[in-house]
């Protein structure tokens, strides 16, 4: 066993533990948090347990589940689910926690676990911190031979969730869609959902396979290309994709096109209205498309801080732009499927989706990252936070909770972020023309080199 002095000092980043299995993830990490978490919540409490379609799973539920149940704890196996069922079926039955084994869109040598607190919203920084120290001093309090957990079978549940799910959306039937499952968690709950919610539904990769044979699972342009094809062939009126653990969705128009990530999350918030939250990298299309109809709350990178922002502000939608959403009135775990449901049944009312998408103000959008040693970070962050604003003259707001957003007057932005999980600072920018976007850009990358 590794010393003290040569152990981790984090195990979780921005959305739970992620890492290569075999290193970062290993059935040894798996028991571990089990104890800590039996640890953390006492004996006598039940966790809800489910995993996606990675060909490591099992062996990391098993070991997962023997720690809680070493602490005393009942276990509440899902087996195969996807995170939004993990995050209902703790609320749901009153569960102390759950415990989503996933490594989300990572590739498939990857895994992961992510922890779930009663009310279905992601463990927040300090009780992961809790978790962390509990693992790091091995101070786990475990139960005597006659008073350890039981393992209880709760896989029925999740035709509940999809009768509250249809209840909850209430959608017209009559779309054709074409749903794209990435082999992944959603496989069986999405395609049957869509069915018997009324939709022609025609899938895509819809057979677990923890190889991902389809497609990788990140939802990207890139790895759509079928999907949008498909859609345009069979002339439907959406596609709809999921990643590994369908907590994120993202859509294809009728054309086949691929919706832009902050414009489909501006056409939903501008859908439900009121207080929207969103992190400091989305664009200011946003807030331009809830002008009148609610306002706009930014908040550091990651579904966690997005959650306890709308718990915080009592806010009736939050989401990312890479597809997360998180609908409170439902749930505090951010839910691809219900996502989709919601997203559809917008189209059925108001569509088609490509005219609603164009109605929506767009930026064009830059992404960059500028190598950065973890030991520089802080102190260009400090000098970022303390002269960037100055190099633009029409900043309307400054926005320090995630690294340094600066909202300009006429709706460009720009944002300097250190990455959490690589040697990286990121620039992420929209100017309201390609030409500001690029001298914004200029600016930026300027700035960091003179300070680098």
């Amino acid at each position: 066993m590794d010393s003290d002095d040569h152990k981790p000092q984090r195990l979780f980043g921005t959305s739970g533990i992620r890492g290569k299995i075999g290193y970062a993830i290993t059935s040894e990490l798996a028991l571990k948090m089990g104890r800590a978490l039996s640890t953390l919540l006492g004996p006598g409490c039940r966790v809800v347990v489910g995993y996606d379609s990675r060909t490591t799973n099992q062996m990391l539920e098993k070991a997962l589940s023997a720690g809680i149940l070493e602490g005393g704890c009942d276990v509440l196996l899902l087996g195969l689910a996807p995170t939004p069922l993990v995050g209902y079926a703790t609320k749901k039955m009153g569960a102390d926690a759950g415990v989503m084994i996933t490594a989300s869109h990572n590739p498939p040598q990857d895994n992961g676990l992510k922890v779930w607190n009663s009310n279905g919203m992601a463990y927040r920084p300090h009780q992961e911190k809790a978790l962390e120290e509990i693992i790091f001093k091995e101070k786990f309090s475990l139960a005597p031979w006659d008073s350890i957990g039981e393992v209880k079978d709760i896989k029925n549940i999740s035709q509940r969730y999809i009768n509250d799910l249809i209840d909850f959306v209430k959608l017209e039937p009559g779309l054709k869609v074409v749903v794209d499952c990435a082999n992944g968690a959603a496989s069986y709950i999405s395609p049957f959902l869509l069915r018997k919610a009324g939709c022609d539904v025609i899938t895509l990769n819809s057979q677990p396979d923890g190889f991902f044979p389809g497609r990788m699972p990140e939802p990207s342009a890139a790895n759509l290309q079928d999907l949008m094809k498909m859609v345009k062939a069979t002339h439907a009126d959406i596609g709809i994709a999921h990643d590994g653990d369908a907590d994120r969705m993202v859509a294809v128009d009728e054309n086949g096109e691929f919706a832009d990530f902050d414009k489909l999350l501006s056409l939903m918030a501008s859908e439900i209205g009121g207080c929207v939250v969103t992190t400091v990298d989305a664009s200011s299309s946003i807030d331009m498309a809830l002008k009148g109809k609610g306002n706009v709350i930014r908040t550091k990178v990651g579904d966690v801080h997005v959650a306890y922002a709308i718990a915080k502000y009592k806010a009736s939608f939050g989401g990312e732009p890479s597809g997360t959403w998180i609908h409170p009135d439902f749930c505090m775990c951010p839910d691809g499927i219900l996502s989709a449901l919601k997203l559809i049944a917008l189209v059925k009312n108001k569509g088609p989706l490509s005219k609603l998408l164009n109605d929506i103000p767009s930026f064009p959008t830059m992404r960059e990252v500028i190598n950065c040693q973890e030991s520089q970070k802080n102190k260009i962050m400090k000098k970022t936070r303390e002269e960037f604003p100055h190099l633009f003259s029409d900043v309307c707001e400054s926005n320090l909770k995630d690294g340094v957003r600066l909202s300009l007057e006429n709706g460009s932005w720009v944002l300097i972020r250190p990455s959490g999980t690589e040697s990286y600072i990121r620039i992420t920018l929209g100017g309201k023309t390609s030409a500001e976007a690029q001298k914004i850009m200029d600016k930026s990358k300027n700035f960091l080199g003179d300070l680098l």
